[in-house]
């Protein structure tokens, strides 16, 4: 299961969640995150999933350049953020920016991203059309009913030019800020797992990366999905993420450009999520404006 489908199914129930675990010996940070990178003091890096084979060919790319690296393995997703605030590791990928977001709210914490890596589309499908522009006007659409999914689903619809919602829409829209005299489709909210069941009974389904195999679907058969390059679909990047302190460390920074620019090492991501990763290289100062503008619209929701 990738990150990106644990981490929306998760994200709407992190504030429920108290998982801690031990994790590997304390790092530097600020200054003393310069020296590392060396093969006695190699950069830690946490991750869910580090038996994925990517992570070795990224290991073998960064000592070809001269950086050692110590891929640091997460049973849970609520670990490596807390890990990366105790200096326990020195930077961590495995989030998108609306799960830093609400980890930083939440602490008090201010880690930052340092660099994108991929996006994994939500995506809209249907047995009963092949394309958008098939979709008729009154025809309805289902979508999971959790916090966080149900938000980007309807961004997704949104994007699709389906529906318009109040003031463009955020991370948290719900069905009642759907414009009706402005949108082509209604939607009907279900649990994510019965979005796929639903297909008979709708024109089409936002169904989450979890249970698209399940349903006997592909991520190919989606007839819309996140748009890398709309807004709205930035607080769902994945990223590195370092303290707020290393922001600007160089040998960090060459981590980021490693993973984004070794073909073998994006050809591995992309085949690891089963052809769903989009990746991409997001300029930094765009990954940061959008963690604060996600805050402050978190403070605001209160």
């Amino acid at each position: 299961m990738t990150f990106s489908k644990k981490l929306l199914a998760g994200l709407a129930i992190i504030p429920a969640i108290a998982l801690f675990a031990g994790c590997a010996g304390g790092s530097g940070a600020g200054a003393a995150a310069e020296d590392k990178g060396t093969e006695a003091n190699p950069v830690k890096i946490g991750v869910v999933g580090a038996s994925d084979p990517y992570w070795e060919t990224y290991k073998e790319a960064a000592e070809k350049e001269g950086i050692f690296v110590d891929i640091v393995d997460f049973g849970e997703y609520t670990q490596p953020n807390p890990a990366l605030t105790e200096g326990e590791i020195d930077l961590n990928q495995f989030q998108h920016i609306v799960y830093l977001a609400q980890y930083n709210e939440a602490s008090g914490e201010d880690l930052t991203p340092i660099g994108s890596t991929a996006i994994y589309p939500l995506g809209l499908y249907s047995t009963k059309v092949d394309s958008v522009k098939d979709i008729k006007k009154g025809d309805t659409i289902a979508i999971p009913n959790d916090e966080s999914n149900q938000a980007r689903a309807l961004l997704v619809l949104q994007s699709a030019g389906l529906l318009e919602l109040k003031d463009g829409g955020n991370i948290f829209s719900t069905p009642d800020d759907i414009i009706a005299d402005k949108s082509k489709v209604t939607v009907t909210s279900l649990e994510a797992s019965l979005t796929p069941t639903s297909l008979p009974d709708v024109t089409g389904a936002i169904i989450n990366n979890d249970f698209i195999n399940d349903s006997g679907l592909k991520a190919s058969d989606a007839i819309a999905e996140d748009d890398p390059s709309d807004p709205n679909a930035l607080p769902y990047v994945n990223i590195f993420a370092a303290k707020a302190a290393d922001a600007d460390n160089e040998t960090y920074a060459k981590l980021v450009k490693i993973y984004q620019d070794t073909k073998s090492v994006v050809d591995g991501v992309v085949e690891n999520s089963g052809g769903t990763a989009v990746p991409l290289k997001t300029p930094v100062k765009d990954l940061v404006k959008s963690l604060e503008t996600v805050q402050k619209d978190i403070k605001a929701k209160g």
